[in-house]
């Protein structure tokens, strides 16, 4: 049910304040209800205030210390205090007008002092400022500042525009370092891996040969041993000769091998022998000066 009165009572509703006068001074406030008024004394209803929070969108166009304009979008929310009513009745005529006139003067005064990127982080700090001042001021003419809400903050187009391709070319140099790190590790590990394969394939070899060696010891001495009048020297000559005609059966053997030329004759089977022989012991004297 809302506010109804006539010449000799009135029903304030509820969340509201009347204004009584009398002989058009203001004489009392008329609570939520039925009231009854005594026109013969001067006595009547002169007006009613909603005590309920309203609120009121403020826009606000100002520069940045960097010199970057911007609007910010400011919502106060505000109510008449009901034990100071008449104030908020006879002292403005449009608190909605005052209200966005003190937003305009505080936040023009604290938003040139601040970068836009501080802007955007202490906009809480620039709504608690306003909210100091108007609620200072205000509260002499019978309202409550209930609360301030930076709702948001508009830069120019073409500032949002460079802001973004800023966070964009951020963004791609950051994907490149780690990409970069990426591939580092890869080749580093695809080095490390081929260092531990060749020390692996080295060894491979070196256990290879030693096998090969205790093996033509073994047979040298077995075979020394089983054949009399045969010395060490004999017996490696025939082994070597004989790895050389395997080696020459092998490369026959070889598909992809149509013709080798190899020199081949008796005397050519003892030169090689001798070049095997000799290739051995510069290799055992090499091996024995680099322990030295």
């Amino acid at each position: 049910m809302g506010n109804s009165f006539c010449l000799f009572c009135g029903c304030v509703a509820q969340s509201s304040v009347g204004v009584v006068e009398q002989w058009g001074r203001f004489h009392r406030l008329a609570q939520p209800g039925f009231h009854v008024f005594n026109p013969l004394a001067g006595e009547c209803l002169a007006g009613i205030l909603s005590t309920r929070i309203s609120s009121l969108d403020v826009r606000i166009e100002t520069k940045t210390k960097d010199n970057v304009f911007v609007q910010l979008l400011c919502s106060i929310q505000y109510r008449v205090i009901k034990e100071n009513a008449d104030d908020a009745f006879y002292e403005l005529q449009n608190p909605q007008e005052q209200i966005q006139a003190y937003v305009f003067d505080v936040t023009r005064a604290i938003v040139p002092r601040m970068n836009l990127d501080e802007l955007f982080e202490q906009k809480g700090e620039v709504a608690r400022s306003v909210l100091e001042e108007l609620e200072k001021v205000m509260g002499e003419y019978g309202y409550n500042i209930e609360h301030i809400l930076m709702v948001d903050i508009i830069p120019d187009p073409s500032v949002r525009k460079a802001m973004n391709e800023i966070n964009a070319a951020q963004r791609m140099q950051l994907a490149s370092e780690y990409k970069g790190e990426a591939e580092k590790i890869l080749l580093v590990k695809k080095a490390e891996a081929e260092a531990e394969a060749k020390y692996l394939g080295g060894v491979g070899v070196a256990r290879q040969r030693q096998a090969i060696t205790d093996g033509l010891r073994e047979n040298i001495l077995n075979f020394s041993h089983k054949v009399e009048g045969t010395n060490a020297k004999e017996v490696m000559d025939l082994i070597m000769i004989t790895q050389y005609f395997d080696t020459i059966k092998d490369l026959g053997n070889s598909s992809k091998n149509t013709t080798v030329f190899i020199p081949h004759g008796p005397g050519h089977v003892r030169d090689i022998g001798e070049q095997i022989r000799n290739g051995m012991m510069e290799a055992a004297s090499a091996h024995v000066n680099v322990e030295e």
